[in-house]
Parts: structure tokens; C-alpha cells; sequence
């Protein structure tokens, strides 16, 4: 008898090794309410247990390195209170439950940007979500702009598609004319509500190999193509560090007849050195220089 209590004992932990292996390979999507203002507005629900955010946060974290203990692979997503709204309004489904909070979080908020837990501070992870969000609704924002262009009524041409052809030749063509080091390049493009942003990384080496992220690229020649399919006035920042760890040069250039022309040496003082929001002058930045935009060639139009 004792024999088969032995038996069934080690079946039992045999079984609930394997489903601890099993849990193992399947991820987890946890979403994290980051905003003040939404988890003001998820303590309207008598489901939501939690009061403060700052412990909310301090949960969370704990929740995720849990997770992280037990060799599962964990995404984290931005919770949204509006969104969240609007989906049980959509789906029929009671927002005051944690069912419904569960149910968004796998088929709403897992399918936006994501950022995954390695165990980095709540905070760095934070700032690497809400800078992805952004960057996504920025690309999203600039995208629903660019098919609203139709096609030209003078040569039928799709504007949206040569407009990005233009801000591919034009991003091409910068790196091209920086040469060597590392670049900073950031683009701005008047909107409807506020500017447009892309900011874009790249390196190009000594044998003129260009390094950079293509979601950036991506993003940034889908906002610079919003300026030259509507003609904005638009424009470009560059700011180069050179391998030999020399003073930083700054360029710019500004966007019209949908094409990127050099701004003078004051010209870029002048915009580097403004505050984008109030107009007001920003003190010069130590160990920048500041320089006239390289010409570009013009582009070549299929």
C-alpha cells in the first residue's frame, strides 16, 4: 500500500512538472495602466480594488518580475481608459468586471505596441512603452493623412505613394551628404491639432554603410511624404557626431515646393536655438556648432 501512495505521489509531481514546463511556454500579455488621469478613471469601477497609483505601480512591477521568475516571456501593453470604454461599449460587455479587463488586455491592448519585461526599473520600462505608443500613433496619424491625398488631377499619379518615394530619395540623400558618424535627424510637419514628429538614428562608417532602424525610417518617410503631399512647410534638424568625437554639427532644412533646400548658418541657430512650443529663445547648447544645410540633388521623379 505504501508502495502505491509512492506511485501516485511521484505521478503527481511528474504531472505538475510538466504543466510548469508547459506554463512556461506561454507568454503573458500584462497591461499597464501608466497614465494618472486613466487610472483616475478606472477607479470609477467598484471591480478596480486599487486606490493609489504609485502602489498600483509598485504591484505591478512585483507582479511582473513573478512572472519573470518562472521563465515565462512577458509583453507589457498600455492600458487605456477610453479604449477600454469604447470596447465593452462595442463588445456589449460589463466594464466593471475583471473579465472584461482581461478580455481587452488579450485582444485589444496585446495588439498594439508592446514592450517586453527583461527586468529593467518600472520606470525605464515605462518610458520605452510610451515612446513606442507614441511612435505608433504618430505613423497611424501621418498614414491616415497621406490617403486622404488622392491622386494628382494634372498627371493621375497616386500622391501619397510619390510623395514617399520623394521622402525616401530625400532621407537617402541626407545621410549621403552627412557622411561619417552618427546622426540624429528629426523631422517636423505642421498638422491639424500639433506637429507632426519622427525622429530617426542612423550611422553611416568609413565605407559608406548606413546603420539605422527601419520602423524608424519607416515612420519618419511617412511623415516627411504628409509634408510634401500637402505642401506644409515643413522641415528638417540634423545633428552629426563624428567618429573622432569632435564638436557636434547641426544642419537643417526646410520643406517646400516638395523638396528639402538648405537654411543658412542663421537659419538653424535660429531654429535650433527656439523653443518649439512658446517661440522663446533657447540658450546655445555647449559644444555645438552650427551649420548651413548641405544642397541636395533634386529628386528623381518615375
Amino acid at each position: 500500500m505504501a508502495h502505491t501512495k509512492n506511485t501516485k505521489h511521484s505521478k503527481n509531481t511528474h504531472r505538475t512538472g510538466r504543466r510548469r514546463s508547459l506554463r512556461r511556454e506561454v507568454p503573458s500579455t500584462v497591461a499597464l495602466i501608466t497614465d494618472p488621469q486613466d487610472f483616475a478613471a478606472m477607479r470609477g469601477y467598484r471591480s478596480f480594488t486599487f486606490d493609489n497609483h504609485t502602489h498600483y505601480l509598485q504591484q505591478m512591477e512585483a507582479l511582473l518580475r513573478s512572472l519573470a521568475s518562472q521563465g515565462i516571456h512577458v509583453s507589457v501593453a498600455l492600458f487605456d481608459a477610453e479604449e477600454y470604454t469604447a470596447y465593452c461599449t462595442e463588445t456589449g460587455q460589463n466594464p466593471d468586471t475583471p473579465t472584461s479587463r482581461t478580455r481587452y488586455t488579450a485582444e485589444v491592448a496585446s495588439g498594439g505596441p508592446t514592450i517586453p519585461y527583461t527586468g529593467q526599473p518600472l520606470e525605464h520600462l515605462i518610458t520605452q512603452l510610451e515612446f513606442k505608443t507614441d511612435r505608433q500613433s504618430t505613423w497611424e496619424y501621418a498614414t491616415s493623412l497621406l490617403s486622404r491625398t488622392g491622386d494628382c488631377a494634372d498627371c493621375g499619379q497616386d500622391i501619397a505613394r510619390s510623395s514617399f518615394d520623394r521622402a525616401s530619395q530625400a532621407l537617402r540623400r541626407l545621410i549621403e551628404a552627412a557622411g561619417p558618424g552618427s546622426h540624429h535627424i528629426v523631422c517636423s510637419v505642421p498638422a491639424d491639432s500639433a506637429p507632426l514628429l519622427a525622429a530617426l538614428h542612423a550611422r553611416c562608417d568609413e565605407d559608406a554603410m548606413v546603420h539605422l532602424d527601419e520602423a524608424e525610417a519607416l515612420i519618419f518617410c511617412t511623415v516627411l511624404a504628409v509634408g510634401i503631399a500637402t505642401d506644409s512647410s515643413g522641415g528638417v534638424v540634423m545633428r552629426t557626431s563624428t567618429p573622432d568625437g569632435g564638436t557636434d554639427q547641426v544642419r537643417g532644412w526646410s520643406l517646400h515646393d516638395g523638396w528639402l533646400h538648405p537654411l543658412t548658418e542663421a537659419e538653424v541657430f535660429n531654429a535650433y536655438c527656439t523653443d518649439a512650443e512658446t517661440g522663446d529663445p533657447v540658450p546655445p547648447e555647449p559644444g555645438v556648432v552650427h551649420c548651413p544645410g548641405t544642397p541636395l540633388p533634386p529628386p528623381t521623379d518615375d
